[in-house]
């Protein structure tokens, strides 16, 4: 008796948990469509309210996406929150307001700013996807910088919004979009821990100031896969700390960056910026052509920290002015006349265990540097099967360096420059 009366409940249980469970799928798919929410998409009309509305709304919904079908939704700042996907159809274009007073002042990354055109803040399972654009509608800013930068007013006393900003968010995922045209930095990842950055274009004119592609700042297990970008400024920076940080600051570390095309830029840089210092990072399969930088490691005596174990592999470059710069006198590269030995302090750059592996550049102005401080060298570089042709050699001062098919060669000057304090072993 017992037994039948399971088996004839069993059907209803198994209804009944088929029901809950689809439920509970039903209900953490939310969609919400801005449209619904009042948005317009006529590029003139300020659909601020409208997109905000429809992010809170998901949000209570315990997430969800909040779509953009194709349209212009001229905006304000928005801000993005735990379980959201931001998703933008193709054809749709989120387009910054062009008026400034829309921005307003905080203070982000420990400094002056100004609020980005989307952000989230302590966040969790956060993502940015589809096959839209988010555009900074930067040119004014750009103007107003140069304008400012000419009078020789700069730093605290003019700032402007980064364009999308992740600030101690969890479970980060950017996927298909194109992010452009920012007003300063275009994707700022600050103290993120697990990131996806994949099949993105980042792009800004090549005159546009301090447009830098990408920058994990502070972060930690970020992957930045199969991006395109051609910008102003750095196309990746990874940073963790400012200049003459009082600290504390939290290193970048766990970076993994792959199958990347970069044009116009600076390249990929790790610093200036790194009073947090920066761990395991790994480049691999990156094409620079045309960029201003292939490869940067940078710092000085005010802005450093341990930058160690990085790992460079199958990297192609062409036209590249400066193929390689590992140097902790930026913005300087080489020292200038008669620097001596100074106090450590714990800004003091220290670079060390910097592998190249099958690294070829061709048609650079300069081979680049690998220079450190005289209290502080370049320790433990490793250059395997690196080929480098410029019209100028490699200078290396204070700096370890082994090389194994480390070959430069040099239309002007010789190929290779030893300066003070260098130790090559090269075969």
């Amino acid at each position: 008796m017992m037994m039948n009366r399971f088996i004839y409940r069993a059907p209803l249980l198994i209804a009944a948990a088929l029901f809950f469970f689809a439920a509970v799928a039903l209900h953490a798919a939310a969609i919400c469509d801005a449209r619904t929410y009042g948005a317009r998409g006529d590029g003139a009309t300020k659909d601020t309210a409208a997109l905000q509305a429809a992010i809170d709304a998901c949000a209570a919904k315990d997430g969800g996406t909040v779509r953009l079908t194709a349209g212009i939704y001229l905006s304000a700042p928005i801000v993005l929150k735990s379980g959201i996907t931001l998703q933008l159809d193709k054809g749709a274009t989120l387009l910054g307001s062009p008026d400034h007073k829309d921005y307003p002042a905080k203070t982000e990354f420990r400094a002056p700013g100004m609020q980005s055109l989307v952000s989230a803040t302590n966040a969790e399972h956060v993502a940015i996807t589809g096959e839209g654009t988010i555009d900074g509608n930067g040119e004014s800013w750009w103007q107003e910088a140069r304008a400012y930068k000419d009078s020789g007013i700069l730093g605290a006393e003019h700032t402007r919004p980064r364009l999308v900003v992740f600030d101690h968010c969890k479970h980060v995922r950017v996927e298909g979009v194109t992010i452009q045209n920012s007003p300063m930095w275009q994707l700022v990842l600050y103290y993120a821990d697990d990131v996806v950055v994949r099949n993105i274009k980042v792009l800004a004119p090549a005159h546009s100031p301090n447009t830098d592609a990408i920058d994990p700042f502070s972060s930690s297990h970020v992957t930045i896969d199969h991006v395109f970008a051609d910008v102003g400024d750095d196309n990746i920076a990874i940073k963790s700390g400012m200049i003459n940080s009082p600290g504390p600051d939290a290193p970048s570390r766990d970076i993994t960056i792959t199958d990347c095309t970069f044009l116009h830029g600076h390249g990929l840089s790790i610093g200036s910026e790194i009073a947090g210092g920066a761990q395991n990072i790994r480049a691999e399969r990156i094409h620079f052509e045309g960029t201003d930088n292939g490869i940067r490691v940078k710092a000085n005596r005010d802005r450093g920290n341990d930058v160690g174990h990085l790992f460079f592999k199958d990297i192609e470059m062409k036209g590249v002015k400066n193929a390689l710069i590992i140097s902790e006198y930026y913005p300087k590269v080489l020292p200038p006349e008669g620097d001596g030995p100074q106090p450590v302090t714990r800004l003091t750059p220290h670079f060390h265990d910097i592998t190249l592996e099958n690294v070829t550049a061709v048609d650079s102005v300069s081979a680049g540097a690998i220079v450190g401080l005289p209290e502080a060298p370049v320790l433990a570089v490793t250059l395997r099967n690196v080929r480098i042709s410029a019209q100028h050699g490699m200078n290396v001062g204070y700096a370890e360096v082994t090389g194994r098919g480390f070959v430069v060669t040099a239309g002007e000057n010789p190929a290779i420059v030893q300066a003070a304090g260098a130790k090559l072993n090269l075969h």
